[in-house]
């Protein structure tokens, strides 16, 4: 036996199953990070995880194609970490979750800088082979592909990055073109004349999708249009614009039936003023007031009320008569005429406005029956400038080729100062259209494009786009939910699609049409042969020659030209289905519509309602008469954390290139997963520091789980009906907080999924139950049945969390699981979810454990208060007294060793109220707790004070059961030496 002297120098801490590991506190991300990418791409995890999923129901979320010009923002990296997220979680879920990224490489954009480096040299684009400066914009698009592939597998983003899809692919551009030719081929593509937005700074129509609105000051007039049969006692019918350069261009003037008119006169104004004593003008009842009071008039009566019906047939005279507009301009009757501001008269300028368009249209047949003609003018070019069918104006700019304001709207207020009809003019700050890509002000101009119908008859009555896309929205999942009504009434109130471009780097629309007839040339052969040829040098066969070869011998390029404008951008994105879904092997999903199980999910900003999701519906079901995707997935825009857009101006741009330099990617997905995104999202440096906190806590958990399970053998695991009740509890848990997880990764809540998962790990794990059975875990008997019970439970909560964790956090998952699974192999993305046993569930058990948690909580929150007033240093010290009149809580705590629980060295437990002094806590009524130090000696082992420490003389200085330990661990030692 030992002597006194002996045993109380002697070092335990040898004995104990302390946890052991080398995983590191601190995590190293910025430098570890890489080194798994490199391993990664060793192991060929991609490959493998294909060839494990292969004959899986197939989940495939569709890369929406980034734009190939620059380097990522941080609205890249939430988007690229969502996707792979979902990826991941339906990979570990049982899919073949495939992920093919893509990149958007035609347009404006890529065009433009090309031709920046041109004006650079002193050089013009169009003095060069098309061809040739093609192909220097599908360099350019290459060279940042490349950049950006990058960027993106540095986010952990796991994928087929050998083999993307790009839209400039030969084969994606043969597929791209044979779309449209499909939408030729049943009559949706038409050639037309209609106002459509135009940039004049990018020589190009827009769509509404290309368009953003800003700030703008225009120039407003009020204008007279003399009535010209007297039917209203020489009255003037007076209009407001905000575009005064369109009155050239004006045909008609548009009223409501459903507003009060009325004629009134002019009693008194100041002499110099445009507005005259005398003068009678046609107005608005509800908007004569404000008329009069922008003219300046100092007093004006009403003449006589006018009723719409009276208005009708009328016609009036253009106030530019002077100069050569000598036509009738009727009053037609339109409904999107009001009267909440101007002057209950809208000008209408057919070729310069949507809605003025429209009703132009629509009353052909009644003004060609009163002898007017339906002609619409092209009062303004390609480059901004008023043209031949604008008298007296030609040459004056709208818009310069720096997209300021040019010099035709104050030539058009002149004159009408000379010809007497200005009212009253002034300036107006308002939104208006800008292209998103050069920030300048676009027109409206008519012009010839190439429209798809909206509502043409596509395959019977009623079968036309805009149906069939109505119909596809109602069979497409939204989340969340609010899309749905956004895009479905995007696609209520779309015109007619415009899908031409008069740019030179994209897909071109690739038709022939009839000189004379006009009508588009429709040949299978010939199709084919465009097809076959674009499969072979891509679409710039298209403009290698003059397309005789296309046409073959049965057609004549006497009789048909070759169409040089190229499709919209968003024409080619929206056709991404057909190119990468319906023809790559590897993910071709056989959908629920077409009686399979597979699932496609688009997955954008939210501002795509009225981008990709929209062209890629459209799309769709122009050609297959369905939607590409089963759901769409939307997220918010990163903000600052003061809640501001992101500028250079403003210096408040978040790079995330730096966070990841600085704290590395997994730091970056965490605030991504930590974050509501449905809504606009705020990053900063105060909010990076606490997803840095958060990651720090939930390193350590997995640290500690990884050092205790260094002492576990599965051969000493416990079967769960033999384990005591505090594991199955904690199992029950696991199997709850699993649930709970699960359910939210399939419905793309991460942030409840990682919050649940998190709170597990820090609430029930860390702070209790970790906590508690610390003692079991280092000091118990290698033997103990609670000890090898509590290792068995903590390798079921590391499998099923950190394969959960994995999706979110790879590389750090990567790291815990190698450090516990070490191979050259392996890989925690080689597994699916280790999901909790639902058998475990116990509601009964969790009850009465819930109540134990309970007490336990107000007998920690008086020792809390011991230890800051420094009566006790450990918790090991104290031997409260609970005094306990709940007999709920008194019945789960029977036969609970509550000091083990509260980590006290005993617990004395009373049935009474306790004392006034005692401690309490409001939400917990019922329990009081009268704090008191534990008697006995201190275990040289395990530190509990107790007084039988030294019952077992052969180790005077611990309790019996450390010394049962102790034995233990000698007779291994003796064995392994």
């Amino acid at each position: 036996m030992p002597s006194d002297a002996t045993a109380a120098s002697r070092d335990y801490s040898e004995t104990l199953f302390l946890p052991k590991t080398d995983f590191p506190m601190r995590a190293g991300l910025p430098q570890r990070e890489p080194e798994f990418l490199e391993r990664w791409a060793r192991i060929k995890l991609y490959e493998r995880l294909r060839e494990a999923s292969a004959g899986r129901r197939k989940y495939v979320l569709h890369d929406g194609p980034p734009y190939a010009n620059g380097h990522l923002h941080i609205g890249h990296a939430l988007n690229k970490v969502l996707k792979d997220v979902v990826v991941r979680t339906r990979q570990m879920g049982g899919f073949d979750a495939n992920y093919v990224p893509g990149w958007d490489c035609h347009g404006l954009p890529i065009e433009w800088k090309v031709e920046e480096g041109y004006r650079a040299k002193g050089l013009n684009k169009d003095d060069v082979p098309v061809i040739e400066f093609r192909q220097e914009c599908r360099t350019y698009a290459q060279h940042w592909i490349g950049v950006q592939s990058e960027e993106f597998q540095r986010l952990g983003v796991t994928g087929d990055w050998a083999d993307p899809y790009t839209t400039m692919k030969f084969s994606a551009e043969a597929q791209i073109a044979r779309e449209i030719m499909t939408f030729a081929t049943t009559g949706q593509l038409y050639r037309g004349s209609k106002p459509v937005m135009w940039s004049v700074v990018e020589r190009t129509a827009l769509a509404e999708a290309e368009i953003e609105y800003h700030e703008f000051t225009s120039d407003t007039v009020f204008v007279a249009f003399p009535v010209k049969d007297g039917a209203l006692d020489g009255a003037s019918v007076v209009i407001w614009t905000t575009t005064p350069w369109t009155l050239p261009g004006n045909r008609a003037i548009a009223y409501s039936p459903k507003i009060a008119y009325g004629v009134y006169e002019v009693t008194e104004a100041p002499e110099d003023n445009w507005a005259k004593v005398g003068q009678r003008f046609v107005l608005a009842d509800g908007l004569a007031e404000g008329v009069f009071k922008a003219a300046k008039v100092l007093g004006y009566q009403k003449l006589k009320t006018v009723p719409a019906s009276d208005l009708e047939g009328l016609v009036a005279a253009h106030p530019l008569l002077e100069l050569g507009y000598d036509f009738a301009v009727p009053l037609l009757p339109g409904d999107h005429v009001t009267d909440d501001a101007g002057t209950g008269f809208v000008h209408t300028a057919p070729g310069h406005g949507r809605e003025d368009f429209d009703l132009w249209v629509d009353s052909k047949a009644v003004l060609e029956a009163r002898g007017i003609s339906s002609r619409i003018p092209y009062t303004v070019d390609a480059e901004g400038f008023l043209t031949k069918d604008a008298p007296g104006f030609e040459g004056r700019s709208v818009i310069t080729d720096k997209g300021d304001k040019g010099d035709a709207n104050q030539a058009v207020i002149q004159a009408l100062v000379a010809a007497g009809r200005l009212v009253a003019r002034g300036k107006l700050r308002h939104q208006y259209p800008h292209s998103w890509r050069s920030k300048k002000p676009v027109i409206f101009r008519n012009t010839p494009q190439w429209f798809i119908h909206m509502d043409q008859d596509i395959a019977g009555p009623a079968d036309t786009l805009r149906s069939r896309a109505l119909a596809a929205i109602d069979a497409t999942a939204f989340h969340p939910p609010q899309g749905r009504n956004r895009l479905r009434g995007m696609i209520e109130q779309r015109p007619d699609w415009v899908v031409s471009r008069q740019r030179a780097w994209g897909v071109p629309i690739c038709v022939f049409v009839h000189k004379l007839t006009g009508e588009l040339l429709s040949d299978r052969s010939v199709d084919t042969r465009i097809a076959e040829a674009f499969e072979l040098e891509g679409a710039d066969a298209w403009f290698a020659d003059d397309g005789r070869r296309f046409l073959g011998n049965d057609y004549s390029l006497d009789d048909y030209e070759k169409v040089g404008d190229i499709l919209d951008v968003w024409f080619d994105s929206g056709s991404t289905h057909a190119y990468v879904l319906d023809r790559r092997p590897d993910l071709s999903p056989k959908r629920a519509v077409d009686g399979g199980e597979d699932f496609v999910l688009y997955l954008e900003g939210s501002d795509q309602h009225r981008g990709w999701f929209h062209s890629s519906l459209l799309e769709s079901c122009g050609t297959r008469g369905r939607a590409p995707y089963d759901a769409l997935l939307t997220h918010g825009f990163v903000l600052d954390e003061q809640g501001r857009k992101m500028s250079k101006s403003l210096g408040n741009v978040v790079a995330p290139q730096d966070i990841i330099k600085q704290s590395g990617a997994d730091i970056l997905r965490l605030w991504v997963v930590m974050a509501d995104y449905e809504d606009d999202l705020r990053i900063g440096q105060e909010i990076l520091k606490t997803t840095t906190d958060a990651y720090r806590k939930l390193r350590n958990t997995l640290r500690w789980m990884l050092g205790t399970l260094a002492h576990f053998h599965e051969s000493d695991a416990v079967a769960f009906a033999e384990m005591p009740e505090l594991e199955r509890y904690m199992l029950h848990r696991l199997a709850e907080v699993d649930l709970e997880i699960g359910a939210a990764y399939d419905a793309f809540d991460f942030k409840r999924g990682f919050a649940g998962l998190f709170t597990f790990l820090t609430n029930d794990l860390s702070a209790f139950y970790f906590d508690v059975r610390k003692d079991a875990l280092y000091c118990d008997p290698a033997s103990s049945l609670t000890r090898r019970a509590c290792l068995t439970v903590v390798d079921r909560l590391f499998r099923t969390l950190v394969t959960r964790l994995a999706a979110l956090l790879p590389f750090t998952a990567e790291e815990t699981w190698l450090s516990r699974f070490p191979s050259d192999e392996g890989s925690v993305h080689l597994e699916l979810f280790a999901l909790a046993d639902p058998s475990w569930r116990d509601e009964a058990l969790a009850a009465k454990w819930e109540k134990v948690r309970r007490v336990r909580r107000v007998v920690t929150g008086a020792l809390e208060i011991e230890r800051a007033a420094k009566r006790i240093g450990s918790s090991l010290e104290a031997a409260p007294l609970v005094h306990v009149t709940d007999p709920e809580l008194l019945g789960a705590l029977e036969g609970v060793d509550l000091a083990e629980v509260a980590i006290t060295s005993a617990v004395r437990l009373v049935s009474d109220e306790g004392p006034d002094d005692a401690f309490r806590l409001a939400e917990i009524p019922g329990v009081a707790v009268v704090p008191a130090r534990a008697e006995g000696r201190k275990c040289a082992r395990s530190w509990k004070v107790t007084p039988d420490v030294g019952a077992d003389p052969e180790y005077p200085d611990i309790t019996p059961r450390d010394a049962q330990a102790m034995r233990e661990w000698t007779e291994a030692a003796e064995k392994a030496a």
